[in-house]
């Protein structure tokens, strides 16, 4: 029984692993390519709102993300969604800082400083939880 837990625990272990490098890959792969496209600042044009998924006991919160359109170098105005989520509505006609393709301007993206710290505080934590859960498979009274 002791082999089948530790099976899964390392299961476990291994695909947290894999979610955190191909997040942090995915998170400097799109920092490389905006820092590279031309900025614009872009016109609030409304909202689509949804809601949290309420993960961890928590209650579900009302989101938002903001639909706007910038023009680009020829004066093209091009339109996007935000994929930065926010808890209050952002007003139509609001400036939005915004980086796009030059080679495909209805690619674009809100410029937002990525935060760093939430996979550096996940890792440590992630640590804990799985020398404390190996821990317990090793205590665990089986037989």
């Amino acid at each position: 029984m002791k082999v089948v837990l530790y099976v899964v625990w390392a299961l476990f272990v291994l695909a947290v692993i894999w979610t955190l490098f191909s997040a942090i890959r995915e998170m400097k792969r799109r920092e490389t390519l905006v820092s590279r496209w031309p900025k614009v600042l872009a016109t609030v044009t409304g909202n689509r709102s949804g809601w949290t998924n309420g993960g961890g006991n928590s209650t579900r919160n009302r989101r938002f993300r903001p639909y706007y359109q910038f023009s680009d170098s020829c004066g093209v105005v091009y339109g996007g969604e935000s994929d930065v989520s926010t808890v209050n509505e952002t007003l139509p006609g609001s400036p939005l800082a915004v980086a796009y393709n030059p080679a495909d301007p209805q690619e674009s993206y809100q410029v937002v400083s990525q935060s760093k710290m939430l996979v550096g505080c996940l890792l440590p934590v992630f640590m804990a939880f799985a020398a404390g859960s190996l821990w317990f498979i090793g205590i665990l009274p089986v037989g």
